[in-house]
């Protein structure tokens, strides 16, 4: 960094901590010390009213009174303020009031005349009267007691508009709503560079060029070469956008403004326009500096989309800031980085070439990405590397993403301590990953003896049909135990990653989600409520397989229906029909024949293999669990000679076997696979195929 940058720096420094004086006012205790002050200016206001008034008790009597008193001469002396008459009297009278109530010891009084003139001061001059006339002076105390009310009003108007506007403080505090609300970073803080992050080596190749231009932006400008507005950072939530940004910042050791995409639109009108613009004006006194925006399709949706009109508070602020990014020189060397997962909802006019010149796609991490990952988060933890193999666990979480990954590692670091171990071995890996994977165990869940048989039968279904299935994922593991919100878990992993899928493997997946209600039906001869979830996952395949992806022979290549929009959009809010009535009940024909012939064939594999089935649901009511290594030996004829389960401290009793009758029970039996290295499972109901693996069929 050249002697001016770094003098920019240390301005910026200052300037930050300047604003962070005023920023840090103590809003609460300025508050309750001017709450003091009121409460005392009142307090003394009214007690010297009451100071002025001490001594002179004022009985407001009639007029024909005051004519009495005064032709008696027992009226002393008098003041009158205007119209009214404050009078004293020579000795104390007993006066009685229009209520009937007799008031005695009474000195003062007051009365208001209806006119005064000079008839009234020779009356007064006769009865000795010593009288003098003076102006009437303003009750403040009674002005400030009425105007108490509006005060307290307006300070708790005042209050709202500050907890409405996130409590902006700092001398100006109302007035500071257009301020850019950007969190600066500058290169003498904790720094993240390109070697925590990993399993995104082509985005990072990618960045790599916007670093070099930022360290040397002569070297590119010699050649003509202009400097990129912005960088779009695409990706699936969890693959680490926000962390490579960061990291970008890192490696170029330049000021990095980080704020998200909400932090711009507010209930004002005009509040984010002119955030956006103190934001850039800021980046600009940076220059060489990053910009980074996450979420940015919070404040990036197509304009004009709004249901109840386009021209809103959100609209105002994106097109501030397309302005402002096409509105920069080539000498700012400002550069924009922004990440979303929705690049689809995004205004076209903010993807264009001189805005967002590059799209850098942060995808799912292959096995070596995830072997990266593991890598450094293991780094965190204490590992005992001779019993965990990283690669094993790489190869074991297809479809993950970098936060997964971590979430894993925390829990097999949660596990380990839970355990009191000293270091993290394979098992708590093992068990943490089963347990993000296929959820938590629930042990103090009591089933029946039925209940646990069906479930056996059910999960023993899906796992022979899976293995008889040419093309299919091999099963990793089966399991009885009530996990999450399921009574039992047929698991399988890809061997290698999956990007597309065959019409073949997609009718071996629907006779695999078929498979336990085959079990059910031909052991017990009853319809059960376990396989719902199931039949839903292979109706949508079904119909994705009819209606998207042209793997039907009635119907041929091609789509029918749009695809419903998202409402905020304000495309489609229903979906709409392109096609007659009589196709869509050939669609629903060829739904119903597909499901079918799935059931179909997995009652086949199921009735050729039935001494099968009865062997692996004897070994799952036995062991409750089996793994890949015991079902291979079940194939083989072998005796499982491994200890039971821990989970399973009692054996079932041996009741002689009846036919199952149905009971109203919501079981939820799960079948889990991996499609493109994501889990399905019959609660979520999730498609075979993701946007990339369609269009590659």
């Amino acid at each position: 960094m050249t002697n001016k940058n770094k003098e920019n720096s240390r301005k910026q420094i200052g300037n930050k901590n300047k604003d962070n004086l005023k920023e840090n006012f103590d809003w609460g205790r300025a508050g309750k010390t001017s709450f003091i002050w009121l409460f005392i200016i009142f307090g003394a206001v009214y007690i010297s009213g009451l100071l002025n008034q001490a001594g002179k008790k004022e009985v407001e009597i009639e007029y024909t009174q005051y004519r009495k008193y005064l032709e008696n001469g027992d009226i002393q002396k008098g003041v009158i303020m205007g119209d009214v008459f404050h009078g004293e009297f020579k000795l104390p009278q007993s006066i009685e009031t229009p209520i009937g109530t007799k008031l005695n010891d009474i000195t003062n009084f007051k009365l208001t005349l209806p006119f005064i003139d000079r008839e009234n001061t020779q009356e007064w001059d006769q009865a000795g009267l010593e009288y003098t006339f003076k102006e009437k002076t303003i009750d403040w105390t009674g002005y400030l007691l009425n105007m108490l009310p509006w005060i307290l009003l307006l300070g708790f108007w005042f209050f709202m508009i500050r907890r409405m506007q996130g409590g902006a403080g700092g001398v100006g505090g109302i007035f500071k709503f257009g301020k850019s609300r950007a969190a600066l970073w500058t290169s003498d803080q904790p720094r993240v560079t390109f070697k925590d992050v990993a399993g995104c080596q082509e985005a990072k190749e990618e960045l790599k060029e916007v670093i070099d231009f930022l360290k040397s932006p002569k070297r590119f400008q010699k050649l003509g070469a202009k400097v990129p507005k912005g960088a779009l950072l695409v990706g699936p939530p969890g693959t680490g956008k926000t962390l490579l940004a960061r990291a970008i910042a890192g490696e170029a050791a330049v000021p990095f403004y980080s704020l998200s995409g909400a932090d711009f639109v507010e209930m004002f009108v005009g509040v984010g326009a002119s955030r956006v613009r103190d934001l850039f004006e800021q980046a600009k006194k940076s220059s060489p500096c990053i910009v980074f925006i996450d979420e940015m399709d919070a404040v990036g949706r197509q304009r004009g989309a709004g249901i109840g009109g386009g021209h809103d508070e959100r609209e105002q602020t994106l097109n501030a800031l397309l302005v402002e990014m096409d509105g920069f020189d080539n000498s700012q060397n400002v550069i924009v980085v922004a990440a979303t997962n929705r690049p689809d909802v995004l205004d076209p006019a903010l993807l264009r070439p001189g805005r967002f010149d590059r799209q850098i796609v942060v995808d799912v991490p292959d096995v070596k990405g995830r072997l990266g990952i593991l890598k450094v988060h293991t780094k965190k933890v204490i590992v005992n590397h001779r019993k965990v193999d990283l690669e094993s666990l790489a190869k074991g979480t297809p479809g993950m993403v970098g936060a997964d990954i971590a979430n894993i590692v925390n829990e097999a670091a949660l596990l380990a301590a839970r355990k009191k171990k000293r270091s993290i071995d394979m098992d708590d890996f093992e068990e943490a990953k089963d347990k993000v994977m296929m959820g938590v165990q629930r042990k103090s869940m009591i089933l029946t003896d039925e209940e646990k048989e069906v479930t056996a039968y059910h999960e023993a279904g899906h796992a022979l049909v899976a293995i008889k299935t040419k093309g299919a994922d091999p099963v990793h593991k089966i399991t009885i135990i009530p996990r999450g919100r399921a009574l039992g878990v047929t698991m399988q992993l890809p061997m290698d990653e999956k990007h597309g899928y065959t019409r073949n493997y997609v009718e071996g997946r629907l006779a695999i989600l078929m498979g336990g209600r085959s079990a059910e039906m031909l052991i017990f001869d009853q319809m059960t409520t376990g396989a719902g979830n199931d039949i839903e996952q292979a109706t949508q395949i079904a119909r994705k397989m009819v209606t998207e992806w042209g793997m039907s022979d009635l119907l041929g290549p091609m789509t029918f229906g749009k695809k419903n929009e998202e409402v905020f959009l304000g495309r489609e809010i229903q979906s709409s029909r392109d096609y007659s009535e009589v196709t869509a009940r050939m669609i629903d024909e060829e739904i119903s024949r597909i499901v079918r012939e799935s059931q179909r064939f997995a009652d086949e594999i199921l009735r050729k293999d039935i001494d099968m089935l009865h062997r692996l649901a004897k070994e799952l009511l036995k062991y409750e669990t089996i793994d890949a290594k015991d079902l291979e030996k079940i194939l083989k004829g072998e005796k499982l000679t491994r200890a039971l389960n821990g989970s399973s401290t009692q054996k079932m009793q041996k009741k002689p076997r009846r036919r199952y009758t149905r009971r109203n029970s919501n079981r939820n039996t799960k079948q889990q696979n991996l499609s493109n290295g994501k889990r399905t499972n019959s609660n979520e109901s999730k498609p075979v195929k993701d946007k990339k693996a369609e269009t590659k069929t």
